[in-house]
């Protein structure tokens, strides 16, 4: 069974004076959530043969939270179609996966995200629903498929993870006024 954990990047600074989107770091919240998912991953025993990211600052500097957090690095493959990617693009980014790894994470960005998981996960079940809502910065959804990754179509996934930041620590969740 192949496993796909898709992590969006932590909440990033619009307040800094980058003149590029592509460019724009995290903000302190954004580099606190990340750490904590690294930790959350590290007590769940989750490892991966295979780790995509978005080249994106914000990726970048999320996986280098998520890694301190987890206490291993994650030696992503960067790849600059994952950058604001469709769920269209990201799905054939999933086709071309290596045969040979068993269990991938995938980091990058919404929307395409939450349309993947959503095009995905088979209909129904609380997890769905919650992703349906929202997939908040930092948050990861584990995907579960049988045969290989050059299989995976649309409804042919059991979504078995959803965890947000608030879900671990309440204070990472939205801004209250």
């Amino acid at each position: 069974m192949k496993t796909l954990t898709l992590l969006r990047h932590a909440k990033s600074g619009w307040d800094d004076p980058v003149s590029r989107d592509f460019d724009r770091p995290l903000n302190p919240k954004g580099q606190r959530a990340a750490a904590m998912m690294g930790r959350y991953l590290k007590s769940e025993g989750l490892a991966f043969d295979y780790v995509l990211a978005s080249p994106a600052a914000r990726v970048v500097e999320t996986l280098n939270h998520v890694s301190s957090g987890y206490g291993s690095e994650l030696a992503p493959h960067w790849d600059k179609r994952l950058y604001l990617a469709s769920a269209a693009t990201l799905l054939d980014l999933v086709h071309a996966l290596p045969d040979a790894a068993e269990s991938v994470l995938l980091s990058g960005h919404n929307p395409g995200l939450e349309e993947l998981v959503l095009l995905l996960a088979v209909d129904g079940g609380a997890l769905r629903d919650e992703v349906e809502l929202k997939f908040p910065t930092a948050s990861l959804a584990e995907l579960r498929f049988e045969g290989g990754w050059d299989a995976v179509e649309p409804g042919t996934a059991q979504l078995s993870r959803f965890v947000r930041p608030r879900d671990l620590d309440p204070s990472l969740g939205p801004d209250t006024p």
